[in-house]
């Protein structure tokens, strides 16, 4: 399963095709497998070899690209920093993946050069900028400018040698670096691209960031079909309507956060969507207001997609399914099985909540460096996802939430999404991310940020008022709500609920 044969297929097969769009540049799959062919060669004659780790600190660019194509030719190994991270974050990152060469930008320039003594085992010719190059750093395009186009040599990858390393963690706690084999990232390649029924004729629009897992769930399938990619500097609601009606595109992949700020922009009108073959929701659980309109605007379009990056359990809500199973996330992808556990690691009936377990075809290496991490997410042949649902009798999951999210009040569990999908339905709110704060008689109490949409008056009393006169439990009332004008965010695009807890701590 070597990634590395993928390009110079198409670029002999499809030579005319067109393979990665990039703000104004349109690359056909032979001009495309050309600059990787140059970045791959060039690394090489910098020293590195199969299983020396090359990590970026990049926004979305053509070199992000190249790398992770560069990183499947030579055996090297990618690891996408994101570019949010701060200072501290950063140098922990380069130093647990053991990081052998860094690409970034003259934006990070500063940053580099405050860690890079700590960061000795990083040669000074491998600091690489991939605009004007200060003193001390590479440039990229001086680095590529006379490489070769041929082919590199082969670096004989077998399936279970890495690929990349995805960081799950950097900016507090332990850093995990969940590590994926060529394998599984090919089978990514073809699992998607059946699911999402993808053709070599496929547009394929990516305005998500880069350097998150979900880049690979539709990066992978393209590139294996000889697809067309589309990738966006940055997501913006407007564009990403413009580049659909303009493109023909057939499939997108979007966090919640970015659906429902299409939903909310003046340009959107479905009329302008109809080349969607594939509207896929990842990340996060879309809540059921806006599944609902999105089956009613774009109907047989909404696929939603539930999993971790460490690949213990996938499943997928199909498009055929949108509307019957509304509530659900799917059932397990192909060669996938489920299960759902209790505390004690025993299977619960059909229909009770429990841990939601599973084991299938792409599973991580584990985590970097970390096999003791690593083995606690195994259980009784199982892998644990942390998460919280049940299953149906036709093996459809329902995710109830998060674990870690979870607020434990007065000794009874109070589910953040329950709460969601209520402050959702009132109509001027926009979006809405439920959390706990400690409370001195409950040990815990929920909390609810909010943003409303353009032009709403409604005040945080009443919307409180409101929702806590439609809940289903005391216990899932609202103790307050905090309006927001905008929500914090990582590099995906998931909203981040405990910089919104620590926001709340302040305004108290």
């Amino acid at each position: 399963m070597d990634l590395g044969t993928l390009l110079p297929r198409h670029a002999r097969c499809r030579p005319n095709h067109l393979a990665v769009v990039f703000e104004g540049e349109r690359l056909t799959y032979p001009a495309f497998n050309a600059r990787v062919n140059r970045l791959a060669n060039a690394l090489l004659g910098l020293g590195l070899a199969k299983g020396d780790k090359i990590a970026t600190i990049l926004p979305n660019c053509l070199e992000q690209l190249e790398v992770y194509w560069a990183a499947a030719k030579t055996g090297l190994v990618a690891v996408p920093l994101s570019p949010l991270l701060q200072e501290a974050g950063i140098a922990a990152l380069l130093a647990d993946s053991d990081a052998r060469v860094v690409v970034s930008t003259n934006a990070y320039v500063p940053v580099l050069s405050r860690i890079r003594e700590r960061l000795r085992h990083i040669p000074a010719d491998r600091w690489i900028v991939t605009d004007a190059a200060p003193a001390g750093y590479t440039g990229y395009q001086a680095l590529v400018a006379h490489a070769s186009e041929a082919e590199p040599p082969r670096s004989g990858v077998t399936r279970e040698d890495p690929y990349n390393i995805i960081y799950s963690s950097g900016t507090t706690g332990e850093p995990k670096g969940i590590v994926h084999s060529h394998n599984v990232r090919g089978n990514y390649a073809t699992h998607f691209a059946l699911a999402f029924r993808m053709s070599p004729e496929s547009v394929c629009l990516h305005p998500g960031s880069l350097v998150f897992n979900g880049a690979f769930l539709d990066m992978l399938p393209a590139m294996a079909l000889g697809a067309t990619y589309i990738v966006h500097a940055a997501f913006d609601a407007e564009k990403v309507i413009a580049e659909i009606e303009r493109s023909r595109v057939t499939h997108v992949i979007l966090v919640p956060s970015q659906i429902i700020a299409i939903f909310n922009s003046p340009a959107f009108a479905p009329e302008k969507l109809q080349s969607l073959e594939m509207i896929q929701s990842v990340g996060a659980p879309l809540h059921l207001d806006y599944k609902t309109k999105l089956n009613t605007h774009l109907p047989g379009r909404f696929h939603e997609i539930y999993g971790l990056t460490e690949g213990c359990i996938m499943t997928m809500l199909d498009r055929t399914d949108a509307e019957r199973k509304l509530g659900s996330v799917g059932p397990p992808l192909p060669f996938y099985e489920i299960a759902i556990l209790d505390e004690k690691g025993r299977e619960v009936p059909t229909g009770e909540v429990g841990e939601i377990c599973g084991r299938g075809p792409l599973l991580m290496s584990g985590y970097y460096k970390r096999p003791d991490l690593t083995a606690k997410l195994e259980i009784n042949g199982w892998w644990r996802s942390g998460d919280v649902g049940y299953v149906d009798s036709e093996n459809y999951l329902y995710l109830v939430d998060r674990k870690k999210d979870m607020i434990i009040s007065g000794g009874v569990n109070v589910y953040p999404r329950d709460i969601e999908e209520i402050v959702t339905a009132h109509p001027d709110v926009a979006e809405v991310a439920v959390f706990g704060v400690p409370h001195p008689h409950w040990g815990e109490t929920p909390i609810a940020a909010v943003m409303l949409r353009a032009g709403a008056t409604l005040t945080a009393e009443d919307l409180k008022a409101w929702v806590n006169a439609r809940v289903g439990a005391k216990f899932q009332r609202l103790d307050a709500v905090m309006l927001c004008t905008t929500f914090p965010r990582n590099a995906a695009g998931k909203t981040l609920k405990r910089t919104l807890q620590e926001e709340y701590a302040r305004r108290e």
